[in-house]
């Protein structure tokens, strides 16, 4: 995941199919899931929302959640949420030019609208990333201030979306890790009892 006025998130790319049972994500105390929640989306309402709600049955569900409850955001909401983002570094190939024509466009877009600006680059090669946010700065900078807010709290809600659908798969790889330690102390334990374990002492 690249995207300008990002967190240090999980990186912005394609998310590989999480498991259909979120059973880490379900079960991981209150607090510890709600910070986990605010690296996708930096509003508290949104985060304890998702977090008050579960257990849920699978990931379509808990994106369907996070969707409803990003388009609920109210304009103070967003707001929290915008600066809680900050400026991801561009790739080392970048040419100073470009670092120079985004700083600028950045500066012309907050000093516009008076926020950061965000955009979701899951569907986009790394490659592409700086082509498409100055295209994005460029094209939104034409845009009313009204315009602009749906614009951006939808690209909020995707890259929220993408965050959290990562966000669970690493919740459930480390249960499924933790899950196959355990397996193995208790195998271990089981076979010690047994006369012809190989672990017992002769």
């Amino acid at each position: 995941m690249t995207s300008h006025r990002l967190p240090r998130l999980p990186e912005q790319k394609s998310a590989a199919p999480s498991p259909a049972r979120l059973e880490g994500f379900n079960s991981a105390p209150a607090d510890e899931i709600t910070r986990a929640l605010l690296t996708c989306c930096r509003s508290l309402r949104w985060a304890h929302r998702l977090a008050d709600h579960r257990p849920y049955p699978d990931l379509d569900a808990l994106l369907a959640a996070g969707d409803e409850a990003a388009y609920d955001l109210t304009a103070a909401d967003i707001a929290e949420a915008l600066a809680g983002e900050s400026l991801a570094p561009l790739p080392d190939s970048a040419y100073s030019a470009a670092h120079t024509a985004l700083s600028a466009a950045h500066a012309a877009y907050e000093s516009r609208f008076g926020h950061v600006f965000v955009i979701c680059l899951d569907d986009f090669a790394p490659e592409e990333a700086l082509d498409q946010v100055l295209a994005g700065i460029r094209g939104r900078l034409t845009s009313d201030p009204e315009e602009e807010r749906v614009l951006t709290a939808e690209e909020l809600r995707r890259l929220a979306r993408g965050r959290l659908a990562r966000l669970v798969r690493t919740f459930e790889e480390y249960s499924g890790s933790a899950e196959s330690a355990q397996s193995t102390e208790s195998t271990d334990s089981s076979d010690s009892d047994r006369p012809d374990s190989p672990y017992v002492p002769v």
